[in-house]
């Protein structure tokens, strides 16, 4: 079964998804959106999305992580919230050529620790076997002094 368009038909929508135009050849079987709209405005619509789905949405296709994993764009936002906690490691990553998707992956779980720990929202633990109940990571010496001054401070 063939459903036309009202407004426009030269374009018709098949049950199957299939999208063509009259006298054309099929374009896609899929509803891509990237392929059909200019490059800026796919990556507008990938800025908006939140970490997660940006990683989720590069394993959908290879022309959708191709795009997203060569956008470097896309990754500075992200990593804009990282450089609050970690400065010194994302200016670190940056000086030596990292990407800013490099650098947000190696920065990501440490900015996450260490804002809950400037947080206070370790304070409550008293040995390290609480610790290991919370998801921990490496961080240097200059990172845990910042620590240890908002624990002191509280």
């Amino acid at each position: 079964m063939q459903r036309s368009c009202k407004r426009n038909k030269q374009i018709a929508i098949r049950e199957d998804k299939t999208i063509f135009s009259t006298g054309q050849k099929k374009l896609q079987n899929r509803y891509d959106f990237a392929q059909f709209l200019p490059r800026e405005l796919t990556l507008k619509i990938f800025s908006e999305l939140d970490i997660r789905s940006l990683a989720n949405a590069a394993m959908t296709c290879k022309a959708w992580n191709d795009l997203i994993e060569t956008s470097d764009s896309l990754w500075y936002n992200h990593c804009l919230t990282v450089l609050a906690v970690c400065k010194r490691e994302v200016q670190w990553d940056r000086a030596h050529g990292l990407s800013w998707k490099v650098t947000l992956m190696r920065n990501y779980k440490k900015s996450n620790i260490k804002r809950a720990w400037l947080d206070g929202q370790y304070s409550h633990i008293h040995s390290a076997e609480e610790l290991l109940h919370n998801s921990m990571c490496e961080m240097d010496a200059d990172a845990w002094g910042e620590i240890l001054k908002a624990e002191l401070e509280r």
